[in-house]
């Protein structure tokens, strides 16, 4: 030990250490959790639950491991997923999304679309990533990209479109209900990816899926050719390419649109990064996307002058940032 550090900075430091080696335990937890409907049987008793009942009501648990019940139990009480009163436990407020019958969307999908075995592998090959030439994690450990893995896994590519759908199910309602005006004079709408207007995907994505109303779904590449609207709206797209990927997006984007003085514009709902030194929730939430951008497709989440650089070699000429939807924010782009 240096003279410099007291035994207490240094047991701090070897308690930091150990926080970050055992960081993976939590979010395994809370799978276990769901993968036992731990969530499911909380939410629908309705209020604190003593831990007996909740065993019985588990038909999932063996007999053998019940007695092993409460030590998951009180990780996810000190972790913030669970309250606890006594013996009694309910759903904390963010934990209540985890259940599959909650009212209005739920995480449950994403959850276990991220913790699959075949989304987990490549988080081990990172370094020797870095160290090759392919263009990502996916190709080295599988040679072919996540998108193409996926064609080959319904069960996975099943798991993330609902991920997906429920994610586009929160934007719309935050849009509706808090965003407004944003939508207001639009005589046609693009939805790229997502669940509003014409909805523009890939031909297997939408193959099964029927429009009704105001809803239209076009199968299509967005490399090639977007409908032409007076808006286009991009949901959760853009992180997932290169920064010469984005530009060609956004060209077709600006080919679809009209000029704003015909009430053209482009529509983003992405990541604005904030300072690595800021440490809330939200900015947390941002950065652990940003590695798993990088990992899963060699993409990234984007700070509000990267945004920019990438418009102004689109050929747009202003964008406009609200910070509304949590993590993410709206972004507002002009010809």
């Amino acid at each position: 030990m240096s003279t410099s550090e007291s035994s207490t900075e240094l047991l701090q430091a070897q308690a930091q250490i150990w926080n970050y080696i055992f960081s993976f335990i939590s979010s395994s937890a809370v799978r276990c959790a769901v993968q036992l409907d731990i969530p499911d049987v909380l939410y629908k008793h309705g209020k604190p639950m003593h831990i007996s009942d909740l065993s019985t009501e588990l038909s999932k648990v063996n007999p053998s491991k019940v007695s092993f019940l409460p030590i998951l139990m009180r990780f996810l009480v000190h972790f913030g997923f669970l309250n606890q009163q006594e013996d009694r436990y309910s759903l904390a407020p963010a934990s209540r999304l985890l259940a599959k019958n909650h009212e209005s969307f739920n995480l449950r999908s994403l959850l276990l679309v991220i913790h699959d075995p075949i989304i987990h592998k490549p988080w081990f090959e990172l370094s020797n990533w870095f160290q090759n030439d392919l263009p990502t994690t996916f190709h080295t450990v599988y040679g072919k990209p996540m998108w193409e893995l996926f064609l080959e896994e319904p069960r996975l590519c099943d798991t993330f479109s609902d991920a997906m759908a429920n994610d586009s199910r929160l934007i719309a309602n935050v849009l509706i209900t808090e965003c407004k005006h944003i939508f207001e004079n639009l005589t046609s709408l693009v939805d790229v990816g997502g669940g509003i207007g014409t909805v523009l995907d890939l031909p297997h994505v939408i193959r099964d899926l029927k429009g009704s109303g105001n809803l239209e779904f076009v199968g299509g590449s967005m490399f090639e050719k977007i409908p032409n609207a007076n808006a286009i709206l991009l949901e959760w797209i853009m992180h997932d390419w290169s920064d010469e990927d984005c530009v060609k997006i956004l060209k077709k984007c600006k080919e679809s649109t009209p000029g704003r003085d015909k009430g053209g514009k482009l529509i983003i709902i992405d990541t604005v990064l904030e300072s690595p030194k800021h440490d809330t929730e939200l900015v947390r939430a941002q950065y652990n996307m940003d590695m798993m951008m990088l990992v899963c497709l060699a993409g990234k989440e984007r700070t509000k002058k990267e945004w920019g650089k990438l418009f102004n070699e689109a050929g747009f000429n202003e964008c406009r940032i609200t910070s509304i939807l949590g993590s993410r924010c709206l972004i507002e782009v002009y010809p």
